[in-house]
């Protein structure tokens, strides 16, 4: 199986820093994968700009001459470059190094990018079995317009209309089964939402949501505003 970390060497295959068979493992792997592809022409795209953003250094005449007299004059007479190519080395190394932080930073953003929208696909799947299973029990939401719907196994599924959390706030589900609230998931509201919830509904338990800050919190704070008993 094809291990995650390979979309997050698209930054070192632009810079040729990948050792030779990681190399080819990542080029079989860029001939299937689209968004690769648009990452790494995004990324030479990036590499080409920076590359011409520094001015090479011009050394003074009179520095260039003292510099070549004294080499000449040197017993060991090693052979000189022209201080002009000796020069251009630290610009592009300063180059090499901002080219490799930027695209370092641009990569492990679009990294995030990516594992978000599949954390988000794989959510919406579970939401969908649990909504398409033949054996899921359905309980009206009490409070809000929508519905609870809980598999066989356990997984629910919250559908609810609701306006936008406020700013800084974000709804939170919660399980509550005779003890503390568990939390299930968290969501920003806004016309229908689908959630798949993050624990599982034992039968007689409660689900509910609260108002709390942005992110959710590891422990109720918020008054319960609506939810569903099941039996």
């Amino acid at each position: 199986m094809e291990e995650p970390s390979i979309h997050e060497q698209s930054a070192a295959y632009a810079l040729h820093a990948l050792p030779e068979n990681e190399t080819l493992a990542f080029e079989e792997h860029l001939s299937a994968c689209t968004v690769c592809m648009a990452e790494l022409d995004s990324l030479r795209a990036a590499a080409a700009a920076l590359a011409y953003a520094s001015d090479r250094p011009t050394p003074s005449a009179d520095l260039r001459r003292r510099i070549l007299e004294r080499a000449r004059n040197d017993p060991t007479h090693s052979p000189v470059l022209p201080l002009r190519r000796r020069l251009a080395l630290p610009a592009a190394a300063a180059v090499a190094a901002t080219v490799a932080i930027v695209l370092g930073v641009w990569a492990s953003s679009l990294h995030d990018s990516l594992a978000r929208e599949r954390a988000r696909r794989a959510a919406d799947s579970r939401a969908v079995a649990v909504l398409s299973s033949p054996g899921a029990r359905r309980y009206p939401l009490i409070g809000a317009r929508g519905t609870l719907a809980v598999a066989p196994g356990g997984d629910a599924a919250l559908v609810v209309s609701l306006r936008p959390a406020p700013g800084g706030k974000s709804y939170e589900a919660w399980v509550v089964a005779g003890g503390e609230p568990q939390p299930a998931g968290v969501f920003s509201g806004g016309g229908r939402t689908t959630l798949a919830l993050t624990r599982r509904v034992p039968r007689g338990a409660r689900v509910a949501v609260s108002l709390e800050r942005a992110g959710g919190v590891a422990r109720l704070t918020g008054t319960l505003l609506f939810g569903a008993q099941t039996a």
